[in-house]
């Protein structure tokens, strides 16, 4: 396979210098030094899997033999399911929605059918589904596909109401068109509309069965090219069925009635069922119904036949949901669904049409869900669905990706997730379970997590390319339920789903949790295997009224008394806010006066019984002051070695000591800085020009500003925008007035404001003063101009002193400034290998003797590993921090820049990390311009460079993501993640790795038509459709008709499907030399027998002449 060179797909946008050293330095020439293993032939860009529902979907087909299930989108996408795990997706170029779809059975190929008024022919015998061929119709629109079992003719119909033959193999249209005009009565006047139904007789291949869109019904004789029959109804037809004898067939209509046709009495319907209808007394017409879309009948051999149906509920039931109705015998089953029906397909034993069918499952296509039930077990139970297609029963606001994570944590999460599952499922087996999983090396632990809008937290379990929960948390049960309209919170932030995880951190190692809701506050979580019931929820409230520039404003000052140290000095819990309260507090305003110390929602003050998995350990309540609501959390941090918490949002920061449950600093942006505020504030009171919150919201200029002030990032009422506050010296900058190529105006509104936030932080154990000599714990602050501060910690030494005192945090500075708001920050020694923030080991908290056991401070990881300079010499580390626009590293301890870099001028990065690969670290960002790029650490030399995907919604901002080892995601629709990898490791073993749609499957046996049917003729019979269809005998169609496109993996498709079969080849040929041995010793042993027998003959025939003139007598 030949390497992408990727470095020559930069474009415009990074054509600047890729590095630019600062000042000679003394970590210069050392770091010269540092052997960076990370080259661009190591990276490559390519999509791995899609998980979840997929969006929008349109159509449904099932293969009865391969047990694969295929649903099409409105986008053009296609998703195929076997077995747990199998999956695949594919995507049609054109991007139409997609119409119809019909497997070849058993033949590892799919028909679909677009909107655009095209067929395609996918080869399904490939890992990656490629398309062979496409055929795109010019006069007339699709509108039905009808492929008879083991046939390769394609019936086609239109909205004209014609019906043209397709030879799947060639994909080229056959000269036989069966016109309207032909097919209904000639003394008809009207068009008959689009043709909605065709099928042949199951008993009779030659009788073809058309319903039209009117009513109408006709019964076509395909070699004597006229129609036997015509049926016809006052009501439109959705949908047409057959009975397995061939005998009766059945159409579902608009009125919500079912008609039973006898073949041979066209006259009158033999029989007209309202399955939801009331029927008078009078002996007059039931009422009509809500149309059935769709009915289908299936046999069985030792009971009554299955009818099921979707729609046909009476008018009267306004607000009922959609429901799946089951008749069998006498009994009627109404089955209601959450969402509306799509399309469903009742599965059968048999592909054989003209067999009696034995329907055991009925596969459901919801809006949102996919369904399937159980028709063999009483009530109709669900199956468990194997799939991960709960990824949205919450909208999603927030992803998180974690490779190569500890062994043991998929093993915990998954014992407490287990407890979790529904009971009353089928006690059979998943009935899809087609397909093979793949055959890749790739076996280090992944887990996703997922915030959703309803303030559910999910594990997933994603090694190997799949995607299993694990485990679900219900963060709202720590606050009081709503019992009425009345009571529902009104956060005055947030105009729906108050309870929406915004931002989350996780430590894997200690298993600690925490997470930021968009009601300001922050809720902390141990993991525990033992259930407990928590008396009273520990609570911490904390008042933050900074805003910009309110130290200034006069008004403002008297109004607030800030709860912070003197910059510079230490800030300890005594002269910080009080420590954690155990029940929520009072509200202290009235109906007159502004609401003042009041949080956003009411923590529950029962008693609150945990299950096993992650327990509240405490939460933190942002308050209301003066009238003003809190704003929402925009960067949050953890450390479970130091057992502190920091998160920040426009007005400071607050630093929490979750052990001691204390604040440890509550400080406003300005006060970070000191007297060395870089920036020039102009005085202004906040109730003048109030500001949105953080976050995701929509921001809005002029006097609507407080009505769409800030909503959830699932509300449909907005328009969702980026808050981000570039360099203060591009605020007037043309080229940032967009949101994908720029930025938004409301955007810039807020540049002019020159309001910094805090945008990131993290948390170290280097050299973060100047001179050191010995690493020390410390927190490093980045904010939305660009801003890097460094505050020193002083933490205990051990376990018991930490419990008695918390750790004390100082003022560092200001160590640099760069070009937009800082996204990420981490620490290298002077390897250049990361160094990893020092950890907790986990331990259950709900276990006193294993907490005497070990003591925690100990099991805490080190911070570095032992560094390789001379003795007496200090100690290097550096820091690395991207923003919006340039990457740099700085050497400590003498905090001097050694190597920056502009990644780019035009656009502004969304999301970068520092990732660990498999031979070095690296940083890897995501654009706002749709490029992928990657930087060697410590020099910044760009390694990739990929436009990959043009931004362009919100949802694909809030949840990219990188992870270690190559691999990222991003929510691609509100129901599937995407995932794709930037290792040419995983690129090259990516065939291995995924799944096969197609096994080799002996076709079930055709049913015995029996002695007397075979002897009268009573059974099935077929017909050679090359005789009617092909060029011989019905000629070549009209060239302006259709056009056939070769499609795009026509030499691919060959090749893979080659490359599916060489194992089956190579087992033939083994079977063959095999064989030829047998035959060879065979052809041995009949030589010797043939030479034995010339022996036997010749000493025979002289036995005869020996004996040939001799008497009896002689002897």
């Amino acid at each position: 396979m030949k390497k992408f060179n990727i470095r020559k797909v930069l474009d415009g946008l990074t054509n600047v210098s890729s590095s630019s050293s600062a000042s000679p330095q003394p970590g210069n020439r050392e770091n010269d030094t540092i052997q960076e293993n990370l080259q661009s032939e190591h990276f490559q860009l390519c999509k791995t899997v899609r998980h979840g529902f997929p969006y929008q979907p349109s159509a449904m087909a099932f293969d009865a033999v391969q047990k694969i299930l295929a649903i099409g989108t409105q986008s053009g996408a296609l998703r195929l399911f076997g077995r747990a795990g199998v999956e695949c997706y594919c995507q049609h170029e054109s991007g139409s929605a997609v119409i119809a779809l019909q497997f070849l059975i058993n033949e590892g190929a799919l028909v679909s059918a677009l909107a655009d008024d095209s067929i395609h022919l996918w080869n399904l015998r490939q890992k990656l589904p490629a398309v062979l061929h496409s055929l795109k119709f010019n006069r007339e629109r699709i509108t039905f596909l009808h492929l008879p079992f083991q046939s390769k003719w394609l019936y086609v119909g239109t909205e004209r109401g014609n019906i043209h033959m397709v030879n799947v193999e060639s994909f080229t249209l056959s000269g036989y068109v069966i016109m309207w005009n032909k097919a209904i009565e000639l003394s008809s006047k009207t068009h008959p509309g689009p043709v909605v139904h065709i099928s042949d007789n199951p008993m009779d291949e030659g009788k073809l069965l058309i319903g039209f869109e009117c009513g109408i019904v006709v019964l076509w004789d395909l070699r004597t090219k006229k129609a036997d029959y015509r049926y016809t109804y006052d009501e439109a037809i959705h949908s047409v069925a057959w009975h397995h004898e061939g005998k009766q067939f059945i159409c579902s209509h608009s009125d919500g009635t079912l008609t039973i046709w006898n073949i041979r009495v066209p006259a009158k319907p033999a029989q007209i069922i309202t399955p939801h209808g009331k029927h008078p007394k009078d002996g007059k017409k039931p009422e009509p119904c809500k149309p059935i879309l769709k009915v289908e009948y299936k046999t069985t051999r030792a009971g009554d036949p299955f009818m099921v149906l979707s729609g046909g509920l009476s008018y009267d039931t306004v607000g009922r949901r959609a429901c799946l109705t089951v008749m069998h015998g006498k009994s009627t089953a109404v089955l209601e669904m959450d969402y509306p029906i799509v399309d469903f397909l009742t599965l059968c034993e048999t592909p054989y049409p003209n067999d009696f069918q034995e329907p055991y499952a009925v596969v459901i296509l919801l809006e949102k869900d996919l369904v399937v039930i159980d028709l063999a077990q009483i009530g109709y139970p669900i199956f468990e669905n194997p799939y991960p297609l709960t990824l949205h029963e919450s909208p999603v606001t927030c992803c998180e990706y974690f490779a190569d994570c500890p062994a043991e944590l998929i093993p915990a999460l998954y014992s407490v997730g287990s407890r979790q599952k529904r009971q009353g499922y089928s006690k059979k087996e998943w009935p899809i379970s087609g397909g093979n999983w793949g055959q890749g090396t790739q076996s280090y632990p992944e887990i996703i997590i997922t915030g959703h809008a309803d303030g559910s937290i999910k594990f997933w379990d994603a090694s190997a390319i799949m995607l299993q929960v694990l485990y679900k948390l219900k963060t709202a049960k720590v606050f009081e339920k709503a019992r009425n309209k009345e009571d529902k919170p009104s956060t005055d932030i947030v105009d729906e789903d108050p309870f929406a995880i915004q931002i989350l951190t996780w430590c894997p190692e200690s298993r600690m949790l925490c997470v930021a809701g968009v009601s300001a506050h922050v809720i902390i979580y141990r993991f525990s295997k033992q259930e407990v019931t928590t008396e009273v929820v520990q609570l911490l409230e904390v008042r933050m009224p900074y805003e910009l520039n309110d130290v200034d404003s006069p008004e403002a000052a008297g109004e607030q008394t800030p709860a912070v140290s003197t910059p510079g000095a230490t800030s300890s819990p005594q002269s910080a806010l009080p420590p954690a309260q155990t029940h929520p507090s009072t509200s202290s305003n009235s109906s007159d006066g502004p609401r003042d110390n009041v949080p956003c929602l009411k923590v529950r003050c029962s008693p609150l019984k945990q299950s096993p998995g992650y327990q509240v350990d405490l939460v933190v309540q942002l308050l209301w002051v003066s009238g003003e609501p809190p704003q929402q959390i925009t960067s949050l941090a953890l450390n479970s070695a130091y057992g502190l918490v920091v998160f920040g949002n426009f007005n400071g920061l607050a630093v929490v000591d979750y052990f001691q449950k204390t604040l440890l600093m509550n400080v406003g942006v300005q006060e970070l800085y000191g007297l060395a505020d870089p920036f020039q504030r102009q005085p202004r009171s906040p109730r003048k020009a109030r500001q949105p919150s953080g976050g995701v919201c929509d921001v809005n200029d002029g006097s609507n500003a407080s009505e769409d002030r800030c909503k959830s990032p699932t509300s449909a009422k907005m328009s969702r925008k980026l808050v981000t506050v570039p360099d203060q010296k591009h605020e007037t900058d043309a080229k940032d007035s967009s949101f994908s190529r720029s930025r938004s105006s409301s955007v810039t509104s807020l540049e002019r404001e020159s309001r910094e936030i805090i945008s990131s932080f993290h948390f170290s154990e280097t050299l973060s003063r100047k001179g050191e000599a010995m690493p020390g714990p410390s927190l490093w602050v980045g904010t939305s101009q660009g801003s890097m501060l460094v505050l020193p910690l002083t933490v205990p030494a051990s376990s018991e002193l930490r419990m008695q005192q918390a750790p004390a945090v100082s003022f560092g500075g200001v160590v640099t400034r760069l070009k937009g708001g800082i996204l990420s920050m981490a620490t290298l020694d002077s390897a250049g290998a990361p160094l990893h923030p020092p950890y907790e080991l986990w331990y259950d908290p709900n276990l006193p003797d294993e907490r005497e056991e070990k003591d925690r401070w100990k099991r805490r990881r080190p911070a570095s590993p032992p560094s390789g300079s001379q003795e007496g010499a200090p100690d290097t580390h550096y820091v690395v921090l991207c923003s919006e626009k340039q990457a740099e590293v700085i050497v400590l301890p003498a905090q001097t820049s050694v190597f920056k870099h502009n990644i780019t001028e035009a656009s502004f990065v969304l999301r970068a990390d520092v990732v660990q690969m498999n031979t070095g670290c690296c940083i890897a960002c995501f654009c706002a311009n749709g490029h992928i790029m990657a930087l060697s650490l410590p020099s910044l030399r760009p390694l990739l460079d990929v436009n990959y995907l043009p931004l362009t919604d919100m949802r694909i901002a809030r949840t990219f993501c990188f992870s270690n080892l190559g691999q990222a995601l991003y929510l691609t629709s509100p129901t599937e993640i995407q995932r794709l990898t930037y290792s040419q490791e995983t690129c090259d073993n990516l065939q291995e790795m995924l799944c096969e749609l197609f096994t080799p499957v002996e076709t079930p046996e055709a049913p015995n038509r029996g002695f007397f049917k075979g002897l009268f003729g009573g059974g099935a019979q077929s017909l050679d459709r090359e005789d009617l269809f092909g060029e011989t005998a019905a000629g070549k169609a009209s060239r302006s008709l259709a056009q056939h496109i070769p499609g795009p993996g026509g030499m691919e498709g060959m090749k893979g499907a080659a490359s599916g079969i060489v194992g089956d080849l190579a087992r033939t040929r083994m079977a063959l030399d095999e064989r030829g041995q047998k035959l060879g010793e065979l052809d041995e042993r009949t030589a010797a027998m043939m030479a034995s027998a010339d022996s036997f003959s010749k000493h025979a025939h002289d036995m005869m002449l020996k004996y040939k003139d001799k008497k009896w007598y002689q002897l």
